[in-house]
């Protein structure tokens, strides 16, 4: 049986992009990774985020926004960030981590949950369901 590839998505807040990563991921490959994601300066999973995705039946509200220190020693193989600060100010892994740049538009403009707030995290959604598809079928 083949070892799973642990991913880490990465962006400054970890409260949306890199949130909305990790389920998109976890939910489309069929357990074929271990997915996790991390920020820069880390806070709390958006609640817009959660609603995006629930939106299309993947439960997030369990995940949690934490530090990217958290795995530097962690033996992920994948860093994927998803936002161009954190491309930038990303910390070094071990040399046979293998580093993505995924430049995604910030959905978040403030901490409510309106409706007409959403339409900016459907877009980010639906990118990086485009791209997680492209990654995915890379990776196969």
């Amino acid at each position: 049986m083949k070892n799973k590839q642990k991913v880490l998505f990465v962006c400054t807040g970890n409260s949306c992009r890199s949130q909305i990563a990790e389920g998109l991921l976890r939910d489309m490959s069929d357990e074929s990774f271990d997915v996790f994601s991390a920020g820069s300066h880390p806070s709390r999973v958006h609640p817009n985020a959660i609603s995006v995705m629930d939106e299309i039946e993947v439960d997030i509200s369990d995940q949690t926004s934490d530090g990217i220190e958290q795995y530097l020693n962690a033996g992920i193989d994948i860093v994927i960030t998803v936002c161009d600060n954190a491309n930038q100010i990303c910390p070094v892994f071990p040399e046979e981590t293998k580093r993505i740049h995924w430049s995604i538009d910030d959905p978040f403009r403030v901490w409510d949950a309106k409706e007409g707030h959403l339409n900016n995290f459907r877009s980010t959604r639906g990118e990086l369901k485009i791209r997680i598809k492209q990654f995915i079928n890379e990776m196969e």
